[in-house]
């Protein structure tokens, strides 16, 4: 795991927090996957995810809204969206916020 390098403030973050159900069910193919396109969108400035026990944070890093907004309708996005909330998440929520500061190790250069 490495952390997200993400610019000067603001942008935005997405922070997609989830609970499993049981089983794969071809999930880890599928989030692999949305990794891969997330890369490729606009606006895309990275994401950093754990999972543990079932239990999953992934925050995504986007440049605007409306970069978050067209991430949300990709169309093979939409299906892994629809296929979690019906087989992969027993529970899950979404937060969308602006990212006015940032700062800690991370951010310094050497």
């Amino acid at each position: 795991m490495t952390f997200a390098q993400t610019p000067e403030p603001p942008y935005y973050a997405v922070i997609f927090t989830s609970q499993r159900t049981d089983g794969d069910k071809g999930y880890t193919e599928t989030a692999g996957r949305m990794v891969e396109l997330a890369q490729q969108q606009p606006g895309f400035l990275g994401a950093e995810s754990v999972r543990a026990d079932g239990f999953g944070i992934t925050v995504s890093y986007w440049a605007s809204e409306a970069d978050i907004t067209a991430w949300k309708s990709h169309a093979e996005h939409r299906i892994a969206q629809e296929t979690g909330k019906s087989i992969w998440y027993a529970d899950f929520a979404v937060r969308v916020c602006k990212v006015e500061r940032a700062y800690g190790t991370v951010f310094q250069t050497a």
